[in-house]
């Protein structure tokens, strides 16, 4: 009887501490990323190194477009710490669902194969055409269309690059395209007269202006023979990360196109010319 009651006791004791351990398992289990990041005071996030969309100075300092927007609405959010993880770009997706990182702040464009793998917030920035053209453009070269409706203009683009593609479709004829194999070669084209205008992507074509002298951009442009060209970015999360997401995309909405946001970005190369124009509905149905 004795016996029996003592492994009663026993059988008891283990039962409750079995309990308590699975209630800790369950505790454990349930609290999500976002009250984790909260709990720790930062997030890991994922980029690749790639300017001026998310990199590390020399000094070692995330920085680039994603990785600030990223901390400055993670910020309000409550928590002021973001830890990068570098990774190559075509690893991102699969580290973020491996858990080496639980936000991808790499300006990653949206679309519709990647929407089946990841969720991604609102875009961030959409990037569109633009052309290098003289200072002052003394041409008024707005677009591909411009070319097409002025014979004697010419326009220079990169072998093998898709604005040959887009010139083709905007009624551009062969004899007006320069065809070059570089960007230091579109340059040279447009400052010595060889070439009306350079087509490339806006933040391309603006890198360019900046760093030669008697060029300057045209303004970005979206639409090319009536179809968008427009690449959008965004930031990625896990797809079960629902509570993170949905947290850090209500202050992001707020967020984009404020002053506070295009002061933040305008110094790697973005500002109100590259605003989203589509939603990552629609980018995700490949609209």
């Amino acid at each position: 009887m004795t016996t029996l009651s003592g492994l009663t006791r026993r059988t008891l004791v283990a039962l409750a501490a079995g309990a308590t351990f699975f209630a800790g398992a369950q505790i454990a289990v349930a609290q999500s990323t976002l009250e984790k990041a909260k709990e720790q005071g930062f997030v890991r996030v994922g980029f690749a190194n790639e300017a001026p969309y998310g990199y590390a100075t020399p000094d070692g300092k995330l920085t680039g477009e994603s990785p600030e927007v990223v901390k400055a609405v993670l910020a309000k959010m409550g928590i002021e710490e973001v830890d990068g993880v570098l990774t190559e770009f075509g690893s991102l997706i699969p580290g973020l669902q491996a858990g080496r990182f639980d936000i991808i702040a790499a300006g990653m464009f949206v679309n519709p194969k990647r929407c089946e793998q990841i969720q991604f917030s609102e875009p961030t920035y959409g990037i569109g055409q633009a052309f290098l053209v003289k200072e002052g453009n003394p041409k008024s070269i707005a677009d591909y269309a411009t070319i097409a409706d002025n014979s004697e203009l010419k326009l220079a683009v990169m072998a093998g690059a898709v604005e040959s593609g887009y010139a083709e479709a905007s009624g551009v004829a062969d004899d007006q395209l320069v065809i070059l194999p570089d960007q230091s070669s579109l340059v040279k084209a447009v400052q010595a007269g060889r070439a009306d205008a350079a087509a490339l992507t806006a933040l391309s074509i603006a890198d360019m202006a900046s760093k030669n002298d008697g060029v300057e951009s045209t303004k970005p442009f979206g639409t090319v023979a009536g179809e968008s060209v427009v690449g959008h970015g965004a930031v990625g999360f896990r797809k079960e990360d629902t509570e993170l997401y949905e947290a850090f995309n209500a202050e992001l909405k707020n967020f984009i196109g404020s002053e506070e946001h295009i002061a933040l970005v305008e110094p790697f190369g973005f500002g109100r010319d590259y605003l989203p124009t589509k939603t990552t509905a629609e980018l995700c149905a490949g609209e």
